[in-house]
């Protein structure tokens, strides 16, 4: 490894410590008054446990899942201080994260054999979709890609001009047939657009609320079906963006968007402003969904590649 990869990885992990800040703060008041001057893990200590677990966002199915677990470690394994308490709910978490197919992440590197490869973003208006948008553009040009943004939220108002903002910003390129089109013609003539100029990345950006869930669940699927049209296949991934800061409220959003569409990766916004971050565990555990992206600041190059490992020590380092 290089030193600039080393000094690169050491900047990400002090992103991460600082964005994680809150979340991390929180979780810890709560698990430590649970488990502090306990000489044994008993079923009232796992009943505090779990109590912080639940009201540190984790949400009450995945909570009971990690008090399972952690009885049954406790059951094989002598428990002699609260730092063993801490490893073994860290293991547990990192266990449930990598079930979920949450996989460690390095950059913003694409697969080889997926050319261009096509994004679709979904989420509800105000979680942070447009933004994600552009920030993911900014990551992939930093890796030399040729990115194309498709301004397929056609019904919001000004939802087309913040898109053609972040591709000036970014310097990505920009598809649009302007407010009030066909969304799925939009994403068709983008992916056939990025086709035939040689792009790398498409994303295509989404309406994020219809009058009905009936009109949002056709309107994705016609999106899905326009772009697998224009290339068999595609698209690659369709990112749900859900907004932490709104802690169980993200599972509903989750719950619509999977009734709608097949959603295939998560992005995390907002986690700097939260702590409410242990959503993030109990969403990815609920629905089986990996976590891909999170957001950690406003500023464009606040976005990073989620990976497991580091999300994990991070929220049990002090």
């Amino acid at each position: 490894m290089s030193f600039f990869k080393k000094l690169f990885s050491r900047e990400k992990k002090e992103e991460l410590d600082q964005g994680l800040e809150k979340t991390k703060t929180s979780f810890f008041d709560k698990i430590s008054k649970a488990i502090a001057g306990k000489s044994q893990v008993d079923i009232e200590v796992l009943d505090e446990i779990e109590a912080a677990l639940i009201s540190s966002d984790i949400g009450l199915d995945t909570a009971i899942k990690i008090i399972d677990r952690l009885e049954a470690r406790v059951a094989k394994e002598k428990y002699t201080n609260e730092e063993e308490v801490y490893q073994l709910l860290r293991d547990e978490i990192a266990a449930l994260l990598a079930e979920n197919n949450t996989r460690d992440l390095d950059d913003f590197q694409l697969p080889p054999d997926s050319r261009p490869y096509v994004m679709m973003v979904v989420g509800v208006n105000g979680v942070g979709k447009t933004t994600t948008i552009g920030k993911l553009a900014y990551q992939y040009k930093q890796q030399g890609y040729r990115v194309l943004l498709g301004a397929a939220d056609t019904f919001r108002a000004a939802a087309v001009d913040q898109l053609s903002i972040w591709s000036e910003r970014t310097g990505a390129g920009f598809f649009s047939k302007g407010m009030n089109t066909d969304p799925a013609a939009v994403a068709y003539e983008a992916t056939d657009k990025a086709i035939k100029e040689g792009y790398d990345v498409v994303i295509i950006d989404t309406a994020g609320r219809l009058h009905t869930k009936v009109n949002l669940m056709n309107e994705l699927g016609k999106i899905r079906r326009s772009i697998a049209k224009a290339l068999p296949g595609a698209p690659h991934d369709v990112v749900l963006v859900l907004d932490a800061t709104t802690g169980q409220n993200a599972i509903e959003q989750c719950k619509q968007f999977m009734a709608a569409t097949e959603v295939q990766s998560l992005a995390l916004t907002k986690l700097d402003g939260t702590a409410k971050g242990g959503v993030a565990l109990g969403i990815s555990d609920q629905f089986q969904i990996p976590i891909k992206y999170i957001g950690l600041g406003e500023s464009m190059d606040k976005l990073q590649v989620f990976n497991r490992r580091e999300f994990v020590n991070t929220l049990f380092s002090r």
